[in-house]
């Protein structure tokens, strides 16, 4: 069964309806598949770039700092020991790459989960295209305002244009992003996302073709 979804336009009126595909009401949540995703997502964004030194390369301890006995102090071998003040570190992080792979398949069922996720908690509004004769903020940030856009929201277009990026990129509250690169992270994170129908048929066309390889 579709559903339907109003339609908002730039001055943040209801201008009309338009139908969502079954492909994706139909889809049953999956809070496990989702936690896997996302947790592998934020893996891959790690830097993975920490490094500490051991004690075979901090500097210094050449020499026996003291000799073995008579001193009245512990024996000690090398400054360079963990036990002493700028000594090596003992197990410390080291660069390493913590992406976490997953299967393709598990992936796009995830993007199908999160969008329907969407749904579930009315998050998911759909808008009319903005075109924007100049690319200035305040055109772009007033139509936000009529939209009652939250902060951490996305705003979802069929393709970026010149002017859209240069009029939205200033605006932290909300993220305009491309259908095509639009994830499951991003929308399970964003409290709001602003769908143009041209975005929304890019989604669902991203779906089907993801049923059609299973």
């Amino acid at each position: 069964m579709k559903m339907e979804l109003e339609v908002l336009n730039n001055q943040g009126e209801k201008s009309g309806k338009v139908e969502l595909s079954d492909s994706i009401t139909a889809l049953k949540v999956s809070p496990a598949i989702l936690h896997e995703v996302v947790t592998a997502y934020l893996a891959g964004q790690r830097a993975g770039t920490h490094s500490t030194l051991t004690r075979a390369e901090v500097s210094g301890g050449g020499i026996k700092p003291w000799r073995q006995k008579g001193t009245g102090r512990a024996r000690a071998g090398s400054t360079r020991s963990p036990l002493w003040r700028k000594g090596g570190i003992i197990f410390g992080p080291k660069p390493r790459d913590y992406r976490q792979d997953l299967p393709k398949k598990k992936k796009q069922l995830a993007f199908q989960l999160a969008l329907k996720q969407l749904l579930t908690d009315s998050r998911l509004q759909v808008v009319e295209p903005v075109s924007l004769k100049e690319p200035k903020t305040k055109l772009m940030a007033a139509i936000y305002k009529k939209w009652q856009a939250p902060t951490d929201s996305f705003f979802v277009v069929e393709k970026l244009e010149p002017n859209l990026v240069r009029a939205g990129r200033n605006i932290s509250s909300v993220k305009l992003v491309s259908a095509e690169s639009l994830n499951a992270y991003d929308c399970l994170r964003a409290r709001k996302v602003f769908f143009t129908p041209g975005a929304l048929k890019v989604l669902e066309a991203r779906v089907i073709k993801s049923a059609e390889h299973k």
